[in-house]
């Protein structure tokens, strides 16, 4: 029989947890975050209530739209109140299509949007990687500038860029239309606090291998910024579209003559008396831009954030 040498400590017990020890603690948690459910139950009903309202505010006068293009001008001003029309006929579309060119005007759309919200893109991008990449003298000087860009309207500037516009010979162009707005502060701003979270390891090992300026912003900035390329797009994408008083400025031929101006032209035509002729054509411009959000809105949280934190 062996025995254990005198001034041995005995073996220590090994410290096993007592499992009811565990299914409580387990227990306590689940009941803590089952209450604090419970507490958040009425701050959520109120929260819902709320944004349920607000899309029910902002939701309504798009369906009266819709609805109202298909009606005949006695079902707009029946009373009572009628929401849906009688017929879903296109005849009010028809009406917009002979009374001004809405084809040439849609196309005129696309291109000075396309055009105008993909050279902002552009020339945002490449603007503030210098700022935060190249070693530029006055860079803190240059962003100062583009913050208090921000900060002004866009109306003050416009007799000085019709002037110019005007002096150029560029009124009733494209060029006249989309130029003089091709300066993006918001987007510079964006793009920069973006680029100011990228890992600078990854651009050093770019400029070791030999990589110039434009290949380490086109090959490797703007692979990680794609967040943030589609909020500024979207955010250009609207801005462009819905642009009114710029174009209907330097504007007054039909020919070029973008969608939200060839409104205008229609209610000179119908004298503001046929509103589901101008509920038709406002349709028509609101339609694509709709399809646009709902394209690119699940990258605009992330792009509008990204870079929010910086180290």
């Amino acid at each position: 029989m062996l025995t254990r040498p005198s001034g041995t400590p005995a073996p220590a017990t090994p410290n096993v947890p007592n499992p009811g020890a565990v299914l409580d603690r387990t227990e306590i948690r689940r009941r803590q975050r089952r209450r604090a459910r419970l507490r958040r139950i009425p701050m959520d009903v109120v929260l819902y209530t709320v944004m349920a309202a607000v899309v029910l505010v902002m939701s309504v006068p798009l369906i009266w739209m819709v609805l109202a293009s298909f009606k005949a001008p006695g079902e707009i001003y029946s009373v009572p109140l009628t929401w849906l029309p009688e017929s879903f006929a296109l005849t009010n579309y028809r009406e917009v299509a002979s009374a001004i060119p809405i084809g040439r005007m849609f196309f005129n759309s696309v291109l000075i949007t396309t055009l105008g919200a993909g050279l902002k893109v552009i020339l945002g991008l490449a603007c503030a990687y210098a700022l935060v990449f190249v070693d530029v003298p006055l860079k803190k000087t240059a962003f100062v500038v583009v913050l208090f860009a921000l900060l002004i309207p866009g109306q003050i500037t416009i007799i000085p860029n019709y002037t110019l516009i005007a002096g150029l010979g560029w009124l009733n162009t494209y060029q006249g239309i989309i130029i003089p707005g091709l300066a993006s502060a918001f987007g510079t701003f964006l793009f920069r606090q973006h680029f100011r979270s990228l890992p600078v390891s990854v651009l050093e090992a770019a400029e070791l291998d030999g990589a110039g300026h434009l290949r380490r912003l086109w090959r490797f900035a703007v692979p990680m910024s794609v967040p943030t390329i589609a909020a500024v797009s979207l955010v250009s994408i609207v801005g462009e579209w819905n642009e009114y008083l710029w174009p209907m400025l330097v504007v007054d031929n039909p020919t070029t003559m973008p969608l939200p101006v060839g409104l205008t032209l229609l209610q000179r035509v119908e004298g503001l008396q046929n509103w589901g002729v101008l509920m038709a054509a406002t349709t028509l411009v609101t339609l694509p831009i709709l399809v646009i959000f709902l394209v690119l809105q699940r990258r605009l949280v992330a792009g509008l954030t990204a870079g929010a934190v910086t180290g």
